[in-house]
């Protein structure tokens, strides 16, 4: 009896022969095609094989969205390396940390990050350190210690190339990626191929999926809501525009000049979209087909906002450790259950429990996931993989609940949950009330030891600009929509909310504000 191998072609590789002049990706004004994006791929794979990367390196990675990230993640897929890519929001001890967690062997990095890469380096002797660099539209790697080396063209370099991988081991780690740290220390998630297969097609299967697709990736590709796109284009054979960071007039360009069909954002990004569109521009035009909206639970004022303009919005579940989408509303759905975040993607399992026992429709609980789009753990951490996963179903900790249809309703994370005299609250509901007022810009909730109530809620305020509002005038706003303990027990007016680099409230950070 034979075996099944879970092998495939290399994407990229199958893109360049099948549509060679297709576009492959646009970052800025540099545009490659599928058959140079290919090109580049092997070139720095070869680069970086000389240099002692190979299977199963972990190669660290701190780089702004653009070529380098895009051609570095296509090189490590054709050696069988690892990567792990760093966030560049983090502090250098907690970049340090994470190398040093993960035990990377090399760390690769663009010219802007020179300064940093050092940096890490300082403390992790073994470390060997890559600059990549882009010249005249070539993606060259530069060893630190090897500064004077001659860079070797791509025809020497390819008589080796027999060396790189040409198929695709769906079982094989991908990238290591550390969670965003929104409910404590961070821990290196595995993602691996076959998780990315996965979700890329039942993804399609939801969304539909278009040749002349063009998807925008304007979130940081050191997340998975990033990287996933990367993938998706060269499972699909579809384009990707790539900016460098989240701007809403370079956003709403792209959207209305450039083509695109796909747009990923979480609801702060796509609030700030709205409020850069042209006047007299009630919407986008109809070549966007989907805004996928991640990162938690949207603002019900801002979904019926993109209901009026017409923008065609679905929300999605996702985290880490699901590679993105684990839920997703079809976009023919988005005004039949506003607020929800639709029913699992085709080879997801989800189920609500509550006190260990399935919930019942309408009632809340934690939010567990099974199937092959699921993380098979955490690197190097066994107790924390079996913590997290029971009997093949991941326990996300967050809190919510499926309707009598099936569809997902997220609450919000239970480490966020507000326990105030016996009653749970979440934060994201009094946030989403506070948001309906129209002086209020942006709401963050979370939770005060009190030794009365055991937690008290109280709510950080970003007023919108020229707006005049006090506490007094929005307690007595949200206390018609919210039940009496419900109600902030305190407001404070700040300049900005701390959120991660994909657009996420921190609640665990608002507290510092009181400082």
């Amino acid at each position: 009896m034979n075996s099944f191998n879970p092998t495939l072609p290399n994407w990229l590789s199958r893109c360049a022969e099948r549509v060679p002049d297709h576009l492959a990706v646009r970052c800025e004004t540099l545009n490659w095609t599928f058959a140079e994006l290919d090109q580049q791929a092997s070139y720095l794979a070869l680069q970086l094989a000389t240099f002692g990367a190979g299977e199963r390196s972990r190669v660290a990675l701190v780089a702004a969205n653009g070529p380098v990230y895009v051609a570095c993640v296509h090189a490590l897929t054709r050696l069988g390396a690892v990567l792990v890519p760093l966030n560049t929001r983090l502090t250098l001890e907690e970049l340090r940390w994470q190398v040093q967690d993960v035990q990377a062997t090399f760390l690769l990095y663009d010219e802007r990050y020179t300064g940093l890469a050092n940096a890490i380096m300082q403390d992790t002797p073994r470390l060997r350190c890559i600059k990549l660099l882009v010249q005249a539209s070539n993606v060259l790697a530069i060893a630190s210690d090897e500064r004077n080396q001659r860079l070797r063209s791509y025809e020497e370099l390819s008589i080796s190339a027999a060396a790189l991988r040409m198929v695709i081991d769906l079982d094989a780690p991908q990238v290591i990626m550390y969670t965003s740290g929104t409910t404590g220390h961070p821990k290196g998630v595995i993602i691996t191929y076959g998780m990315q297969w996965w979700n890329a097609i039942s993804s399609a299967l939801n969304l539909g999926h278009r040749a002349d697709d063009c998807w925008l990736a304007c979130l940081p590709l050191f997340h998975i809501g990033g990287l996933s796109i990367l993938m998706r284009s060269v499972i699909y054979g579809i384009s990707v525009i790539v900016q460098e960071r989240f701007d809403a007039v370079a956003v709403n360009r792209a959207i209305c000049e450039d083509g695109v069909t796909i747009v990923s954002a979480v609801a702060v990004m796509l609030q700030r979209m709205l409020g850069a569109l042209d006047k007299g521009r009630a919407g986008y035009p109809s070549t966007l087909r989907c805004v996928l909206l991640g990162g938690g639970p949207a603002p019900r004022t801002l979904l019926e906002e993109c209901a009026w303009r017409n923008i065609p919005v679905a929300q999605t579940y996702g985290l880490t450790e699901s590679c993105s989408q684990a839920a997703t509303l079809s976009p023919w759905d988005a005004l039949r259950k506003p607020g929800s975040a639709g029913q699992p993607l085709l080879p997801v399992q989800l189920r609500i429990v509550c006190d260990g026992r399935p919930a019942a429709p309408g009632e809340h609980g934690v939010i567990f996931l099974k199937g092959p789009t699921i993380t098979p753990g955490y690197v190097d951490r066994p107790v924390e993989t079996a913590q997290a996963l029971r009997d093949g179903w991941l326990c996300t900790g967050d809190i919510g609940y499926l309707d009598a249809d099936g569809y997902l309703y997220v609450l919000d994370r239970r480490a966020d949950l507000i326990i105030s005299g016996g009653e749970n609250i979440y934060p994201a509901e009094i946030e989403n009330v506070l948001l309906s007022h129209p002086d209020v810009e942006e709401a963050g909730v979370c939770g005060l030891s009190d030794p009365q109530w055991g937690q008290i809620p109280i709510a950080f305020i970003q007023a919108r600009i020229g707006s005049i509002i006090d506490a007094d005038s929005l307690l007595a706003y949200a206390s018609q929509l919210l039940a009496r303990y419900k109600l902030p027990r305190a407001i404070h007016f700040v300049d900005q909310l701390p959120r991660n680099a994909a657009g996420k409230l921190l609640r665990r950070e608002l507290p510092r504000l009181l400082q």
